[in-house]
């Protein structure tokens, strides 16, 4: 096309040459302006033509020459409005979102909305013209096979909505800092196209027990308005020192994060650790548990039953060191070193043969499921705590008087 114009440009300019200098000019002035009207259509073209290369959710095209509408899909039912825009344009700067939304640009049913919007099924969504950026060369994700075959020896109950995990001890919920392996990364080994199962709530990496995953976003998000509801009953076991008092009780208390409170036994600051906080604190948060003894040999341990009402980061191991109880091998909430334990109270010192990993176990959840009927998956002791009781004498037939326990 280039050579065309050219050659084209050439014939012009040889029958104005006999016009005359003046003519001559003004007739170069014309050839370059259209030669730069069409070398910028050109362009214009190849750029469409690598929009449309980008991924079928993208819709650059529509987006980026004019006004467009897009209809909610069940999968994207309960999204907010800003993910919806970061799934289906994954280049879209969320200032230029937050600035047209403010604008009015953009509409859910003809009305103006947020980012913060959440969406339903089968509204519509008036997308304006977007500035999309070029997008960054996607990284070539491969699946690991045996991931699928990890999460299939951890399923403890699947339905086409679901899937609940017995997550082991050791395995982080998600990544982090120094986190290579990780049950939200496993997950990629299920995904079927652009679906993938997504995580509903999360387990500290060194609890174990029930885990859940929705198979898809429309039912994470129904999932996780249960779990903000507190519908959700969530039932904890674990051994910790000594005996408490009263054998059952409610811990009801404000937790904040420790930074610049506390010092880990290393000596460095401790950024994770919550702390007990008053209320009206910064970022203090209400926290509520339930707890009641299965049994228990005194004065030494006790096996806890636990009923978290709330949901806050480490929220049963802080309560357990609140009571002056605290899990047995939990390294950031635990009591003393175990030498000035052994010298002040014996009785209450580790036996020998226990392992010194976090003795908690995220035991049974039961929840009404979104598409019907009560979901209620209950998980064994990891091995760890299976030699603990068999130590201690503890039968996990036993009555688990937290069952009496209010749900509010």
């Amino acid at each position: 096309m280039r050579l065309k114009i050219v050659r084209h440009h050439r014939r012009v300019k040889q029958r104005a040459s006999s016009r005359g200098g003046v003519g001559a000019a003004l007739c170069g002035a014309r050839i370059a302006e259209r030669r730069g009207r069409i070398l910028i259509d050109i362009e214009a073209a190849l750029a469409d033509k690598a929009a449309m290369s980008l991924s079928p959710n993208s819709q650059p095209p529509a987006a980026a020459g004019g006004v467009s509408t897009a209809v909610v899909t069940e999968d994207e039912a309960g999204m907010r409005l800003d993910r919806w825009f970061k799934r289906r344009y994954p280049t879209l700067a969320l200032s230029h979102l937050a600035k047209i939304c403010r604008k009015g640009e953009v509409r859910v049913d003809g009305k103006r909305v947020e980012t913060s919007t959440r969406l339903e099924e089968g509204q519509k969504i008036r997308v304006p013209p977007l500035k999309i950026e070029a997008p960054a060369a996607p990284a070539v994700k491969r699946a690991d096979p045996t991931d699928a075959r990890a999460l299939a020896d951890m399923t403890l109950f699947e339905d086409k909505d679901v899937l609940v995990l017995n997550k082991p001890y050791g395995l982080a919920t998600q990544g982090g800092s120094g986190q290579t392996r990780h049950i939200d990364g496993m997950l990629e080994s299920l995904a079927k196209g652009d679906t993938r199962p997504v995580l509903v709530h999360r387990l500290d990496r060194d609890t174990s027990g029930v885990l859940l995953v929705a198979k898809n976003r429309r039912m994470a998000a129904d999932l996780g308005e249960i779990f903000r509801s507190r519908q959700a009953k969530k039932v904890y076991w674990a051994l910790v020192e000594g005996v408490p008092k009263p054998s059952q009780g409610r811990i009801s208390l404000y937790l904040a994060k420790g930074a610049g409170m506390e010092k880990s036994r290393g000596g460095a600051r401790d950024l994770e650790k919550m702390r007990v906080a008053k209320h009206g604190e910064a970022d203090a948060q209400h926290s509520l548990t339930y707890y009641a003894i299965v049994d228990k040999v005194a004065p030494r341990c006790a096996w806890l039953s636990m009923k978290p009402l709330t949901g806050r980061t480490h929220q049963l191991r802080a309560h357990a060191e609140a009571i002056g109880h605290p899990i047995f091998g939990d390294p950031k909430y635990g009591h003393r070193a175990e030498d000035e334990v052994r010298r002040r109270d014996p009785l209450r010192a580790v036996p020998e043969g226990l392992e010194r990993k976090l003795h908690l176990l995220a035991r049974r959840l039961v929840l009404p499921h979104p598409r019907g009927g009560i979901l209620d998956v209950t998980a064994p002791l990891p091995d760890h705590m299976q030699q603990s009781w068999e130590l201690f004498g503890f039968d996990v037939k036993r009555h688990d008087p937290i069952e009496d326990a209010p749900d509010a």
